[in-house]
């Protein structure tokens, strides 16, 4: 054979590359769905790690008008949840959630009158048996969730428990504050299912089995000392003075609600009495602003603040630059208002519309941090707590500071311009309207 025959032509050669790459895509594609086999935990954690993230910023920097259409209103209750949350196709939203590893493992024990393993005539302890089982008992769930009733009217709270008469001023408030929430999302929610991934959408309540309640935690609310109550309830202390900042925010000792299967979560939601707490949104912002960035910070400052100063501040000094300390309020107002942040939201500054959900999850009581005391311990009477325990007044930390009010939050505001002002407003006008707190002098 002569050399010049064992040169391919140009013809072969790219139908030689053009099969190799064929073969290694379909190579890939079946590597691939074994992995997510063999390993759905990791697949998962990936997913819900891109879920849950919240860095994809949303463009805030362009003034919403004070008075916003119906249409305008809804399309942001429907939208509460961050992009990446969504799916093109309702039913997909619900099939992404039954892909999960958590839900995955309550459907173990499947009916298998229900499957057609059985009728196979194979091991039914092999894996393969053992995955059609789960997918069985998976799609039975998936259709009793997503036929689940989220209609927007809420359940009589039970006052049974509650016979000092000093408590009706509270309770013709709370009953007023749930009236206006339930008829503001009939109004503009419009939404009959929920359009986001419900892991993440119950990530925020805590659980308390003992007495059957559900907390959903809103940061700068009193959350640190509700989690007290909520240890003290569940036998873990005796006192709620008797326990410190770090065992409540890092101890975990409390359950949430995600850490359930789906079942557990729909049980829960339907039957426990289901609590949120909120505040004006200015005072939350100003109260995190100044816990976060004027008192030393392991965590806020390296995170937080060099990226915000590294983009915010203009000639910045190297070592505010390797620090992070010193961020100014108007700095961090930038930060929360560009569409492009240099590091993501926190939950200590996340409207309560994104944490709780509260047209979507129909809360039984809603607390305000303005009359917190006397509405926590009211609660407490509700839910049948000991009468001895009674909601912690004392401040978290930095005790020494004038705690935030209306006054404070002024003399930050007197650093921005009208148009920045407005556009806290604006970024906040949600929270503001569900709640029917008054707008801010601007």
């Amino acid at each position: 054979m002569q050399p010049s025959e064992l040169v391919m032509n140009p013809k072969q050669v790219f139908l030689s590359v053009l099969l190799f790459g064929v073969a290694g895509l379909l190579l890939f594609m079946y590597l691939q769905v074994c992995i997510e086999e063999q390993h759905p935990g990791r697949v998962e954690k990936r997913r819900e790690q891109r879920a849950t993230s919240g860095w994809e910023p949303v463009n805030y920097l362009q003034s919403t008008p004070r008075i916003m259409t119906r249409e305008k209103i809804q399309e942001h209750i429907t939208n509460q949840n961050p992009k990446s949350h969504m799916l093109k196709d309702p039913k997909d939203k619900l099939e992404n959630l039954l892909n999960s590893k958590r839900p995955t493992r309550v459907f173990t024990e499947t009916n298998h009158s229900q499957g057609e393993a059985p009728a196979l005539g194979r091991n039914p302890g092999s894996p393969t048996i053992q995955l059609i089982e789960k997918q069985q008992g998976t799609k039975i769930l998936f259709r009793k969730f997503s036929e689940t009733n989220w209609s927007v009217d809420i359940r009589p709270l039970n006052k049974s428990l509650v016979t000092d008469s000093r408590w009706k001023r509270i309770d013709a408030t709370q009953e007023k504050r749930r009236s206006f929430l339930q008829e503001f999302c009939k109004k503009y929610g419009g939404v009959s299912r929920p359009q986001s991934h419900v892991f993440h959408m119950v990530s925020r309540i805590y659980v308390e089995d003992k007495h059957k309640i559900l907390y959903c935690e809103v940061p700068k609310a009193g959350c640190s000392n509700w989690k007290r109550i909520l240890m003290v309830l569940n036998g873990l202390a005796p006192s709620a003075y008797n326990i410190s900042h770090d065992a409540v925010h890092y101890g975990k000792h409390l359950k949430k609600l995600d850490s359930f299967d789906l079942k557990g979560i729909y049980s829960r939601l339907n039957t426990y009495t289901k609590a949120v707490f909120v505040r004006d949104p200015m005072e939350r912002l100003v109260s995190a602003f100044r816990d976060k960035f004027e008192h030393p910070n392991s965590y806020y400052h390296p995170v937080f603040g060099k990226a915000i100063i590294k983009k915010y501040r203009p000639n910045a000094c190297e070592e505010a630059l390797n620090n992070g300390s010193g961020v100014k309020f108007k700095e961090f107002i930038h930060y929360l208002l560009d569409s492009h942040r240099p590091v993501g939201m926190d939950i200590h500054w996340e409207k309560v519309s994104k944490l709780c959900y509260p047209c979507l999850i129909h809360y039984d009581f809603v607390g305000k941090f303005e009359t917190l005391e006397e509405d926590a311990n009211y609660f407490l009477q509700l839910i049948g707590a000991p009468k001895e325990l009674k909601f912690p007044n004392f401040k978290d930390r930095h005790s020494s500071d004038k705690r935030t009010n209306a006054q404070v939050v002024g003399q930050y505001l007197k650093d921005l311009t009208r148009t920045e002002r407005q556009l806290i407003y604006d970024f906040y006008y949600l929270d503001y309207l569900m709640f029917n707190y008054t707008t801010p002098f601007l």
